[in-house]
């Protein structure tokens, strides 16, 4: 990774980052994870927490696609692989299951489950299986399951910690 820095004083008002690169990688949204959560605030010179919201990279065919966190329903691993589930469509993430958990985690989602987390705000209904388990239907139509290890970390969020945004 190169690192190029141009100062000039004819250049005016915030700084402009760009990052230039022939695809997305790993590397490259680090980067940008790093700039996002630290803003300089130019009036205290002090960094303050950004406080927008953060979007995500998925990955459709040879397209990248920016999402933001109350679109997606739940994220789930399959085959060594990680998708979100957006609306009806499953999108490839190149994060890792865990990686996203904690970076969604103020954005309302919660594990379901060994290979699946969920977004509480996009919740509709919940049935119990015969079996211990949820069944979580989705305000968009999609449904996953919660596991019984987990119904009860569902239960404590919907009922003391959970901050729904219904909007």
């Amino acid at each position: 990774m190169k690192i190029k820095i141009d100062i000039d004083p004819q250049y005016e008002g915030d700084p402009v980052i760009m990052i230039q690169v022939k695809e997305w990688t790993k590397e490259a949204g680090s980067v940008m994870q790093l700039l996002e959560d630290h803003i300089q605030d130019p009036e205290k010179g002090t960094r303050r927490e950004n406080t927008m919201t953060k979007r995500i990279v998925a990955v459709e065919e040879d397209h990248s696609i920016l999402l933001e966190p109350n679109e997606i329903d739940f994220v789930f691993a399959e085959k060594r692989k990680v998708f979100a589930m957006v609306h009806d469509k499953s999108l490839e993430m190149k994060q890792k299951l865990y990686e996203l958990e904690e970076l969604l985690a103020p954005y309302g989602f919660i594990r379901f489950s060994k290979s699946v987390i969920g977004n509480m705000n996009q919740m509709d209904r919940f049935e119990l299986s015969f079996n211990g388990n949820l069944c979580v239907y989705f305000k968009s139509g999609t449904k996953e399951y919660v596991t019984r290890k987990y119904v009860h970390i569902l239960k404590e969020q919907l009922i003391n910690g959970g901050d729904r945004d219904d909007s």
